[in-house]
């Protein structure tokens, strides 16, 4: 009984060794794929999926060919490390950054090593226990890495060779340095356990944080070149704008300068009893100097421009549009800055006032523009029924595309040093701005 109780014992206790080698093996194989910037096809899922299993085939028939530690120790790079590398090269027909995903799974290992051997060393374990905490560590670490940590590591494939291979250094040394203290040498091999893997701990998570400061900061990088650029093309295509209405304005004008020209056409017309052609001449030339109309609200040229426009595009959207303006024709903000900003605020305005009346609901516009003690204040509310996201007091929205306008808004008001506030009362949404 007590022989069978032994083997049983020694059985589980093998069961288990092999299953904590199973463990770390999907765990490094399945990091080393989420760190890679493989497009994961079905197809590709597939292949990498057998080609895990073939690697833990191989290290089970290595297994069953020795029962020599430390040879296996040796033979681990050349069974599991370099295939591996060979199959993620494959999928995403590269070589660099497959072999860097590798060593950066390798150097994650070294988090789940050393925190099962500082959780024996806390509980007085053996062997055992620090197997059992490896393998209990194995999931929970996985998922963290997967959730919080791939994706940064996954950002630093987009860089360049160069850059790639700065970020691999301290994962390639690391293996290096592990190797050959520990495995191919015993430098390091008659330290305490704890002792000897915590300066690979301790250097796996700085990377890992450098990492996700560095992915930080580069989103944030290319979100603020991607608002430049978004700025730079509104600014564009204010310039545009501000160049057609100007046009518009100088057609109308040459029309009203040919008054006298129409005048004589029309007396000649009724001289010779032509009733219905003077009429239907008058109507083309009436609706020609109408749609070429620019309407005058202040002294300001650009912002009677822009206001002209949008007043006519609220009249064919049945938006009532009350105006009070009194800006000078000087005042410090830039004519495309003030174009971008004023076609941002009564782009959106115009919008939710289309919603409202889509909704049948009560639409509106006012807008205040005016210039004292050198600032320009303006001041635009229109109707808005519905409910409105606000983060750190500014109007978000989760629809894709979307957003561009009020950040556009707020970039031009920071430059100018200016302050800007939205709220929403009383199904009315005001703006308040003054630079």
């Amino acid at each position: 009984m007590m022989g069978g109780a032994v083997w049983s014992s020694a059985a589980l206790w093998n069961g288990v060794t092999l299953l904590n080698d199973a463990a770390v093996g999907v765990y490094g194989m399945i990091l080393s794929a989420a760190f890679c910037g493989i497009t994961w096809t079905r197809g590709k899922k597939w292949a990498y999926g057998l080609s895990m299993a073939a690697i833990l085939l191989a290290q089970a028939a290595v297994y069953g060919m020795t029962t020599d530690l430390q040879l296996l120790k040796l033979l681990y790079p050349l069974v599991t490390h370099m295939p591996l590398v060979l199959v993620l090269a494959i999928l995403e027909r590269k070589l660099l950054w497959p072999t860097i995903s590798v060593l950066t799974a390798y150097l994650c290992c070294q988090l789940r090593r050393w925190l099962a051997l500082l959780l024996t060393a806390l509980m007085s374990g053996g062997a055992e226990v620090q197997t059992a905490a490896e393998l209990a560590l194995t999931l929970p670490l996985l998922l963290g890495l997967l959730y919080f940590v791939a994706p940064a590591v996954r950002t630093i494939a987009g860089y360049k060779p160069a850059m790639q291979v700065r970020f691999g250094l301290i994962p390639a040394v690391g293996y290096l340095f592990d190797y050959l203290t520990r495995i191919y040498t015993d430098l390091l091999a008659q330290g305490t356990p704890a002792a000897v893997e915590f300066m690979p701990f301790v250097c796996c998570v700085a990377y890992l944080a450098f990492v996700l400061r560095s992915s930080a900061e580069n989103e944030t990088r290319l979100r603020l070149e991607q608002t430049q650029e978004n700025l730079h093309l509104q600014v564009t295509q204010a310039t545009r704008e501000i160049a057609s209405l100007r046009e518009s304005e100088r057609r109308a004008s040459t029309y009203r300068h040919d008054l006298r020209h129409h005048m004589q056409y029309l007396a000649g017309c009724i001289e010779n009893g032509r009733t219905e052609q003077a009429q239907a001449y008058i109507r083309e030339v009436c609706a020609e100097i109408e749609s070429q109309k620019v309407r005058v609200f202040c002294e300001n040229e650009t912002v009677n421009l822009i206001l002209s426009a949008f007043a006519g595009r609220a009249e064919e959207s049945g938006v009532p549009l009350r105006v009070r303006a009194e800006v000078p024709h000087f005042i410090p903000v830039a004519e495309t800055d003030l174009c971008v900003l004023l076609s941002n605020a009564l782009e959106n305005a115009l919008h939710a006032c289309q919603r409202q009346n889509a909704a049948g609901l009560p639409a509106y516009i006012e807008t205040s523009a005016y210039e004292q003690d050198g600032r320009f204040f303006l001041q635009l509310a229109n109707a808005c029924s519905t409910p409105v996201l606000f983060e750190d007091g500014v109007p978000v929205t989760r629809e894709p595309g979307h957003g561009l306008g009020v950040r556009s808004i707020c970039a031009i008001v920071e430059k100018y040093g200016g302050i800007y506030s939205f709220t929403q009362k009383q199904e009315q949404f005001i703006l308040r701005i003054s630079i």
